[in-house]
């Protein structure tokens, strides 16, 4: 679906509540990632590990779309998968201050701290939910 917004540069009313409302679904998002996985909930070890994987795959679609509003939906799929894959397969580089990021916890939440390919999957997975969900509900306005 193509999003009609004018190409002077400016934002526009709707651009700007378009991007705030992803931004505030990101945060959702996020809320909801750093519940999933804590053990009180009682999820079976897959479902905690790859529905998180997959809840922040839907945080990096939004946040694509939040910073780029003028770019179609399926490009921003695109972008997100793009960069959802680029985050794992950074794993693979051992550099140290990088390293050092990656044990802290918000390093661990925003970067991961060993390569899979399932987790690469699963993001995927959750862009293609984020994709589907936005497509609907732009189509709908």
């Amino acid at each position: 679906m193509r999003r009609r917004y004018p190409m002077n540069g400016a934002d526009t009313s709707q651009q700007r509540r378009g991007r705030l409302s992803y931004v505030a679904l990101t945060l959702v998002v996020v809320v909801c990632g750093l519940i999933w996985r804590r053990p009180e909930l009682g999820l079976p070890p897959l479902v905690a590990k790859y529905g998180g994987s997959m809840l922040w795959g839907v945080m990096v679609f939004l946040v694509v779309a939040a910073l780029r509003p003028r770019v179609t939906l399926f490009r921003v799929a695109m972008i997100a998968a793009i960069v959802a894959a680029t985050v794992e397969f950074s794993q693979l580089i051992e550099i140290e201050w990088l390293d050092r990021f990656r044990r802290t916890a918000i390093g661990a939440l925003l970067l991961g701290r060993t390569f899979a390919w399932w987790d690469i999957a699963a993001y995927w997975a959750g862009i293609a939910a984020a994709f589907a969900v936005s497509t609907a509900f732009e189509s709908k306005r």
